[in-house]
């Protein structure tokens, strides 16, 4: 659940979907004028659809395919406008500021209680009740219930893994090579050791990569301590007696960061890996590179792979947990610039009950993209390949609606999304499960703290520099942007909240 921008939460992505008529000229919830519904022929509204991704050759077909749909079901258009990881946070927030043309917009962990801070999304209480019955019924009271902010819902969750741990995927080719018992890495170090191997017996291999924008140590948190939306304050092993501490000032922190500079000085990871913007799938596809950490789930190894262009194993350290963040990691939300709430509240609607339109966002159009085989998994067409195939988002799937709806690539379980279920019922909950910080009281002191963290977090969770050294700069950075602040508020509302429960 991936190339994100880091806003030091927990992220991870989103879309939602259907029908439902609407009055003309009805108010919705945000103040706009509706227009035709979906039983009144008017003249087609486009709904313009931002999201992290990539401009991929035949995206023009996939959206002519879904405006078959979208035009037949809720009299509709769509424009997708994919933006680049490397751009998202500030083309989504000039857009939004100009007043641009966009209608459905995702938000991403963090980014989810800024955009609501910022009033660039639309409360949707009022439109899910209105059009939003598939929504309901796909992701669940408690999940959605867990996404909302002081009572209001901003944006929806997709449905997928609503938990996540931490662990490290790994070319298979090697693993068999070297005939790595993959069940035997289960901690820090039994993968230094796999990767002190690799080092020695490949030296043209990079042992560890790094996703963009995500260090090992980023998900290595994950599993760790529920950051209660953005780290500036967290409940180490999501519990903690609800008590918030100063994560960055843990001992279980800067473990990590001596780990990753033990690392980082034999060699294991890139000279530049915290500032090089090279892809690390793109190391995979040229075999440059064996490993790198990411959220562990059911059907990981085969969306990864997918991702990499090379087969890959996990390894995975520790169990799984869920907390508020790995319900809002991915969301989509309406955007305050639309001109018709209503009838993005269809399309979302329409996401999670049309598996014609999920598959269309994940795999593009079947017999071009992909073709169903008789076991009814999926896989390329003949002649088609992952370096060739012009449309295939199964890196970014889990953005879009009720992925339960999607196709089972081939190689995966075919009862993957049993599993899913199993796994998300399975995890430990978080004892702050369903608790949103509110970031208004302290949203100078967050834009403050996420520029700290921008500073160093990146050099230091990837070991590129003495921990010893700069991690005390850090922490004192954090302190003077008003850390202990924000912990005090977060504690505050934690206490209100648990006090208010049933």
């Amino acid at each position: 659940m991936i190339r994100r921008k880091r806003t030091f939460a927990f992220i991870s992505l989103i879309v939602v979907m259907v029908l439902g008529g609407c009055s003309s000229g009805s108010k919705t919830e945000g103040g706009k004028e509706a227009v035709s519904g979906s039983g009144e022929m008017g003249k087609p509204y486009e709904l313009t659809i931002a999201y992290p991704g990539e401009n991929q050759k035949d995206l023009s077909l996939v959206q002519d395919a879904i405006n078959q749909i979208a035009l037949r079901k809720i009299n509709a258009t769509v424009k997708l406008l994919p933006i680049s990881f490397s751009a998202w946070a500030q083309q989504k927030n000039l857009m939004i500021a100009g007043n641009e043309k966009l209608d459905l917009i995702v938000t991403l962990g963090s980014e989810y209680t800024t955009d609501t801070v910022k009033g660039s999304l639309l409360p949707l209480n009022d439109l899910i009740d209105k059009h939003g019955s598939d929504i309901k019924n796909a992701v669940g009271k408690a999940y959605l219930k867990g996404a909302e902010i002081n009572g209001k819902l901003y944006a929806v969750p997709s449905v997928r893994d609503f938990a996540a741990g931490s662990g490290v995927l790994m070319r298979k080719d090697l693993v068999a090579k070297y005939n790595i018992d993959v069940s035997s890495i289960r901690t820090l170090d039994d993968v230094g050791k796999v990767l002190d191997m690799i080092k020695q017996k490949e030296p043209g291999i990079t042992p560890l990569a790094n996703l963009t924008g995500a260090t090992p140590v980023f998900f290595l948190a994950r599993g760790a301590v529920d950051g209660l939306g953005d780290l500036f304050g967290a409940l180490p092993g999501y519990d903690n007696g609800l008590k918030v501490v100063d994560w960055y000032e843990s001992d279980q922190y800067a473990g990590y960061l001596d780990t990753m500079r033990n690392w980082y000085t034999a060699g294991y990871l890139s000279r530049d890996v915290a500032t090089s913007n090279v892809n690390a799938y793109d190391l995979f596809r040229s075999k440059q590179a064996f490993a790198y950490f990411a959220s562990m789930k059911p059907g990981i190894e085969r969306q990864e792979s997918l991702a990499a262009g090379v087969e890959l194993v996990a390894a995975r350290l520790g169990g799984a947990y869920t907390s508020t963040s790995n319900i809002t990691v991915a969301q989509f939300g309406i955007a305050r610039n639309t001109k018709n709430a209503d009838k993005a509240m269809q399309f979302l609607n329409l996401m999670y009950a049309d598996a014609d339109i999920v598959n269309l966002f994940d795999w593009g159009v079947a017999g071009k993209h992909y073709t169903v085989k008789p076991d009814g998994l999926i896989a390329y067409p003949d002649g088609v390949s992952a370096a060739t195939v012009g449309y295939n988002n199964s890196s970014f799937s889990f953005l879009f609606g009720n992925q339960t709806l999607s196709h089972i690539w081939e190689g995966n379980d075919p009862a993957l999304w049993d599993k899913l279920k199993n796994f998300n019922n399975e995890a430990t909950k978080s004892k702050a499960l369903g608790f949103s910080f509110d970031t208004s009281p302290v949203k100078t002191e967050i834009a403050a703290l996420m520029n700290v963290t921008s500073q160093y977090a990146t050099s230091l969770e990837t070991g590129s520099v003495d921990t010893k050294k700069v991690l005390p700069q850090f922490i004192e950075k954090l302190k003077i942007a008003g850390i202990d602040k924000v912990i005090a508020e977060k504690q505050k509302q934690l206490n209100a909240w648990a006090a208010a429960k049933p």
